[in-house]
């Protein structure tokens, strides 16, 4: 048995005391840095996201007016020198109005339509994106890259440029009609410029990429034992497809087709560059009430319901998804 001594025991106390500190200090530092590495991101979202919109929320419970600029404030400084605060509620009050007469109803008809647009344009998006993600997936390596290069080498280009260059592709004596009536299929031009299918056509072409790059980091991780698994298992290839690559391949699906349906609600350009008269989609509507109108408040409750439309089902799309997913069920 070793004899007490009181310089080794005082030695313990302060090497675990140090190393308690250094531990501490290495703990700060990283929780520190995860703070860091967190909060970019958030203050980021909040100064460019929630900021503007929170602006655009004030702004729709506000009146219009024709001073600078072209709303009221929600706080007013009254002669009893007490602030008071005033929400008008008569543009959220038009929109309900508009949308309970469907045979007069501008509003409401603009965000049928732009839904009706954006799901369809979706859906031929996918249809057009999917083969091309799976035979990028599937193809070399030292192919993959220069694929992808394609797919997107368009946005480097000016969208309204790619829009104006398909006037020029599907006007009557365009690039398609002369071509078809060269090879004797048509008779006389096509009517497709200003129609919904030029719509549908422009919205496709300009997010197409968006639906292809989701899908294509998705493939790419599908295991091909996968696929020779069910073909030892005497599965076609044609069922293979639907019964393992299309199931696990869904949350590419999900994802390409949020990132082409979202921003197409909204589109301006393509439909008024390309669209009929026909082809009223909420993003004219929000144009005419801005810079035709301006009426700011009216313009701002119809992006703020707009928003609402969009957000609430991708918010409970999304819950019952992780609600549904395996780990929580475990």
């Amino acid at each position: 048995m070793q004899p007490f001594s009181w310089a080794q025991l005082w030695f313990d106390v302060f090497r675990r005391m140090f190393a308690w500190l250094g531990s501490w200090r290495r703990e700060i530092h990283h929780q520190r840095g995860r703070a860091i590495v967190v909060g970019l991101p958030l203050f980021w979202l909040g100064l460019f996201f929630l900021a503007p919109l929170l602006i655009l929320l004030k702004i729709s419970f506000a009146e219009a007016s024709y001073e600078q600029p072209p709303f009221t404030s929600l706080l007013s400084w009254g002669e009893d020198q007490i602030f008071s605060l005033r929400f008008n509620l008569a543009n959220y009050a038009t929109l309900i109005a508009d949308c309970s007469d469907p045979a007069t109803s501008l509003y409401c008809y603009a965000y049928v339509n732009s839904l009706k647009t954006a799901a369809i344009s979706t859906l031929l998006a996918l249809l057009v994106g999917y083969p091309i993600a799976y035979g990028i997936a599937r193809s070399s390596p030292k192919w993959r890259l220069p694929l992808l290069l394609l797919v997107v080498l368009p946005f480097w280009t000016s969208s309204l440029l790619r829009t104006y260059a398909w006037i020029g592709i599907l006007k009557g004596n365009g690039l398609l009609n002369n071509t078809l009536m060269a090879l004797g299929l048509i008779q006389e031009p096509l009517e497709i410029l200003h129609t919904d299918i030029a719509v549908y056509i422009g919205i496709v072409y300009a997010y197409l990429p968006f639906m292809v790059l989701p899908l294509v980091a998705n493939l790419v991780k599908l295991d091909p034992l996968l696929l020779e698994a069910a073909a030892d298992l005497g599965c076609r290839p044609i069922a293979a497809f639907f019964r393992v690559t299309l199931p696990l391949s869904m949350p590419g699906v999900i994802a390409g087709s949020m990132l082409v349906f979202i921003p197409a609600v909204g589109e301006f350009v393509i439909p008024e560059l390309l669209g009929g008269p026909d082809s009223l989609m909420i993003g004219r509507v929000l144009w005419s009430e801005f810079f035709t109108n301006t009426d700011w408040p009216l313009a701002s409750a119809i992006a703020v319901a707009l928003l609402m439309l969009i957000v609430v089902p991708t918010l409970i799309f999304e819950y019952v998804q992780s609600r549904n997913s395996p780990e929580v069920r475990r």
